[in-house]
């Protein structure tokens, strides 16, 4: 067997994760050592500290278009969703007896099972709706299933297993004639997509920072002012007492720094991706027998492929791609090695042999050209050689 240097990887799986931007990171290395104080100190070290907090949360306000009061730091996107959930849903039971989350059945793990669990150990009631062929929510649907006991709505803004866009902006737009609180998970969305929240309609918006070239381990959750909400966690009173625990200023600055080049070089990146995103969509779709794309054909994120493969096993086919060094997922990043077909996949009608074949590749600001034509080299040779093994 070869054994691949690092150099002679190549790396598509950049919904998973993402590679610290330099900048960001010298950006962030200064509260690491030289203004390493508390920021809830009243010395001049955690006066310094407070400052870049202040600072941060500032910059992510004006980027996300809301009051620096309406940003909450977090540890990352899936926090943000627990704290949106648990904390709107239970809110909107004590203060109006409201008791039934609706969401989609494409939703992040950290929507799903937080509803999920907030029904069998809180009793509430959850309603999924129907999405189509493409993990596409209706507005429509969801305007049939508003109702006075609705707690709290949440529809993910772009799915992080097949890149489907979805309408947020209406779909909050009928929640707000309702005054039902709407939630949007936007951790894949934020990297290429707008996160204006007033233009999106929404109240409580989810963002992590690994997703867009900052660091793992810290991301923030909008809040609109006025939402009721309780806090998950107890403790000080950080972050307007949403989110107790000393602050991590250092991945703070880190986000904040990460957002502002993503909304800044918005235009440029995706016009870097998307070409090859296309072409490999097409050449995939063409030369591979039995190849299906998954997600929306045009609503989807501009770095995102996603596919389905008859006769194929996706973690299989994993393995393989691997050996020959490329980094691929079958899906979502939490699900890798899960034998089982996606949850997404067949709620939007997959049949379930076919779902287990799926592939996604995802491509970044590093990724070239090049790589990607080594890729669909590499692609149909792996894919017949899994199902030879497979017949």
């Amino acid at each position: 067997m070869i054994l691949l240097t690092d150099k002679s990887k190549i790396y598509l799986d950049y919904a998973a994760t993402t590679p610290v931007d330099p900048r960001v990171l010298e950006a962030m290395l200064p509260y690491f050592s030289d203004s390493f104080g508390n920021s809830s100190s009243v010395h001049s070290y955690g006066q310094d500290a407070e400052n870049a907090l202040e600072s941060a949360r500032e910059s992510v306000a004006a980027l996300l278009n809301c009051h620096p009061n309406e940003v909450i730091f977090t540890s990352c996107g899936s926090e943000s969703d627990n704290l949106a959930i648990r904390g709107a849903a239970f809110a909107a039971r004590n203060t109006r007896q409201a008791n039934k989350i609706l969401i989609s059945p494409v939703e992040h793990h950290a929507v799903t099972n937080t509803a999920q669990q907030l029904a069998k150990l809180h009793n509430f009631n959850i309603e999924f709706l129907p999405v189509d062929e493409y993990g596409l929510v209706d507005p429509a649907d969801v305007k049939e299933r508003l109702r006075q006991d609705t707690a709290i709505v949440s529809i993910i803004y772009a799915n992080n297993e097949i890149g489907t866009i979805n309408n947020i902006s209406a779909i909050g737009a009928l929640c707000q004639e309702r005054n039902v609180p709407f939630h949007t998970d936007a951790v894949q969305a934020a990297a290429y997509l707008s996160a204006d929240t007033k233009a999106l309609n929404v109240d409580l918006l989810s963002i992590g920072a690994h997703k867009f070239y900052g660091p793992k381990g810290i991301g923030a959750l909008y809040i609109k002012d006025g939402t009721p909400i309780y806090p998950m966690m107890t403790g000080g009173a950080q972050e307007f007492g949403l989110r107790p625990g000393t602050h991590n200023i250092p991945y703070i600055v880190g986000l904040a720094k990460a957002l502002e080049y993503a909304v800044e070089e918005r235009e440029h990146r995706v016009g870097h991706i998307l070409p090859m995103r296309d072409h490999l969509i097409g050449m995939v779709l063409e030369y591979i027998q039995g190849s299906y794309l998954t997600g929306h054909p045009i609503l989807r994120m501009p770095n995102h492929a996603s596919f389905v493969f008859e006769g194929v096993d996706g973690n299989a086919l994993l393995l393989m791609l691997d050996v020959e060094g490329f980094a691929c997922s079958s899906g979502s990043a939490c699900k890798t090695g899960d034998p089982e077909p996606s949850g997404v996949l067949l709620a939007a009608g997959m049949p379930k042999d076919l779902a287990t074949g799926s592939l996604r590749v995802t491509l970044g600001t590093k990724t070239t050209a090049e790589q990607i034509e080594r890729f669909l080299d590499i692609l149909p040779k792996v894919t017949k050689r899994v199902r030879q093994y497979s017949s």
